[in-house]
């Protein structure tokens, strides 16, 4: 799609130009072309081919940044979806290391209730 917009805006843009030097050098082009007179018909179907094609390059660009815009949510939802497992992650990690410490407590207190000795020297 995103070859498809820069075609079309190369060719509004070709176009354009083109359209630009023909009216510029018309007096020199007019033979050849065999268009004799500068008629209002003739300029009003330039333009028209041209609002055409200029419609068509926009339409093209509005959807090429639709897609990015969807592109992007997804990404973010994505980058949310693994920030939230990365945060539970590390409070698993951490409730482990409480639950291991409260569990050798509790195993230090049923064990006796005198203390063991402990040496200072």
């Amino acid at each position: 799609m995103k070859q498809l917009d820069k075609i079309s805006h190369l060719l509004t843009a070709l176009f354009f130009g083109i359209v630009l030097v023909f009216f510029l050098l018309f007096e020199n082009v007019k033979g050849i072309l065999k268009v004799e007179e500068l008629t209002p018909t003739l300029v009003v179907n330039f333009l028209l081919i041209g609002l055409l094609l200029f419609l068509i390059s926009w339409g093209t660009s509005t959807m090429v940044k639709s897609n990015l815009v969807a592109d992007l949510s997804k990404k973010e939802t994505e980058k949310n979806e693994l920030k939230a497992k990365l945060y539970d992650f590390e409070q698993g990690v951490k409730l482990k290391n409480i639950e291991k410490k409260l569990d050798t407590l509790e195993e230090d207190k049923e064990a006796s209730v005198i203390r063991k000795r402990q040496n200072f020297k």
